[in-house]
């Protein structure tokens, strides 16, 4: 079994857990938890998700882009950047939404997609050539823009900011050509978007 395929199985055991336990709302990272004893909340934190939409939309990027991840680097670096991403999101996150629980894969997921970014090799091959790298960059200028727009909700956008920030530091550090692989990305993204401009008729 890959180690994407597990952190997936943790995931849906935890929630599952947690919505079914009186309680289980306890296993949710927090500023009061992390003051209080309750230092396994930034792990659990992770696994743990709010409802069912949340759960499923995560793992189907943790399964895209954790295979393609665990496939250039490895399972013990895509373990390294799943967890260091989710665990100094919480951490960091903490004066941008005090007095909140947290939970959800969703910045352990963007640190992921991030290494992605950076990570792959850039040439002519099919899988360089797919929307995986510019569909990153269009989820990360969709934060960015909500952060900006103030977006309300429950959805911690700064902590997936944070999350894929964190992602591109271990990106730079296993591709000793990771400017050329953006520069190819960013040039990938303009074709793509001049391609739907062009069938759409927009």
């Amino acid at each position: 079994m890959k180690l994407t395929d597990l952190l997936i199985l943790l995931c849906f055991a935890f929630s599952l857990y947690a919505w079914g336990t009186p309680g289980g709302t306890g296993l949710a990272f927090s500023e009061y938890a992390l003051f209080h004893g309750g230092y396994y909340t930034v792990l659990t934190g992770i696994f743990v998700h709010g409802n069912l939409v949340h759960l499923l939309g995560n793992m189907l990027f943790l399964y895209i882009f954790g295979h393609i991840l665990e496939d250039e680097v490895g399972a013990q670096r895509t373990a390294a950047v799943f967890f260091t991403g989710g665990i100094i999101s919480f951490i960091l996150s903490i004066p941008f939404y005090p007095g909140a629980s947290m939970v959800g894969a969703s910045a352990a997921i963007f640190a992921i997609m991030a290494a992605v970014l950076l990570v792959r090799q850039p040439g002519f091959s099919f899988q360089f050539l797919s929307p995986v790298g510019p569909m990153v960059l269009l989820f990360f200028i969709f934060n960015i823009i909500a952060i900006r727009d103030v977006a309300i909700g429950n959805v911690a956008y700064v902590s997936h900011i944070i999350g894929f920030v964190t992602g591109l530091f271990f990106g730079t550090r296993w591709n000793k050509n990771w400017l050329k692989s953006l520069l190819f990305t960013l040039i990938l993204l303009a074709i793509y978007i001049a391609l739907y401009y062009y069938m759409t008729g927009a």
